[in-house]
């Protein structure tokens, strides 16, 4: 198949076309790199560097596509605290887009969307704005019976995840300062606890999606199981050294996945462990 992945050289793009590739696909990605890597590049991809949310479509005319793989979005809640503007337009014009281009021409769309969803659309511009994406889903699977399905993802981790700057992951954080020797940095008290999901699930579940017609249904992607910030510092060696930092405006206490739906109608459910994982990055620094 054709594929067209967006957001293709970050974090979950990057692992997502390694699975493509490896499975024999013709891949193609758009990134406008605000946090994608041109070094995660992958042989055998095809990489535009165009902004979705421009007003130009000439880039997303220019192949045919069976299905698209709508990765592309500014994440995170705080950027978007600061620049809400950005964020929304953003996330909101680009799936637009995304969604006119498969109305036209009738291709499948798999949507990322987050499990901020659960702590109120109004508690942070990224919130709503994902939340928005999965509306208009919704809108153009009404409308115009477009095969779309939504991925809601929980703190993803693995390779290729970011460990600096603003769009940095808490796990991508702590392994960075683990190998340089540093200090872990948490934020509040560190009881705040989140279901992490490791990449390679996540990337299974986007696949699976993608093997079945959907009217913008929804799947949770996570690990069903949660630990405290403080509980995840621990299994870096609970004598390791850590430094607490003033709490941030957008957190929230809990993150919990409940993946039923993915498991009876995808037959997906995670495979991989945080603790196991963990373990690899301690053992492979001593």
């Amino acid at each position: 198949m054709r594929v067209l992945v967006t957001g293709g050289a970050g974090f979950v793009g990057t692992n997502l076309i390694k699975r493509l590739l490896d499975d024999g696909h013709n891949v193609i990605s758009i990134d406008n790199y605000s946090t994608g890597k041109k070094e995660n590049h992958q042989e055998g991809c095809r990489y535009w560097n165009f902004d979705l949310s421009d007003k130009r479509n000439d880039v997303l005319e220019r192949d045919e596509y069976d299905i698209i793989y709508h990765i592309a979005a500014l994440a995170r809640i705080q950027p978007s605290l600061t620049d809400p503007y950005k964020s929304i337009y953003n996330n909101f014009v680009s799936t637009l887009h995304i969604l006119e281009r498969s109305r036209l021409n009738n291709i499948p769309v798999v949507y990322a969307g987050s499990s901020t969803f659960h702590h109120g659309l109004y508690s942070s511009p990224y919130a709503w704005s994902k939340y928005s994406g999965e509306e208009l889903c919704k809108l153009y699977s009404s409308v115009y019976d477009l095969n779309t399905s939504i991925c809601r993802f929980y703190n993803v981790y693995g390779s290729y995840q970011l460990e600096e700057g603003d769009y940095s992951t808490v796990l991508g954080i702590f392994e960075k300062q683990y190998r340089e020797g540093k200090s872990l940095t948490i934020t509040a008290d560190g009881k705040q606890r989140r279901d992490f999901t490791h990449i390679d699930d996540i990337v299974d579940g986007l696949i699976k999606c993608s093997e079945h017609k959907f009217k913008a249904e929804f799947f949770e992607l996570g690990s069903g199981v949660n630990f405290s910030i403080n509980e995840v510092a621990d299994m870096f060696g609970k004598d390791y050294p850590r430094e607490y930092l003033s709490a941030r405006k957008g957190e929230y206490d809990r993150t919990l996945c409940d993946y039923s739906a993915a498991k009876l109608k995808l037959g997906w459910s995670p495979s991989k462990s945080l603790k196991d994982y963990i373990k690899t990055v301690t053992s492979d620094k001593s």
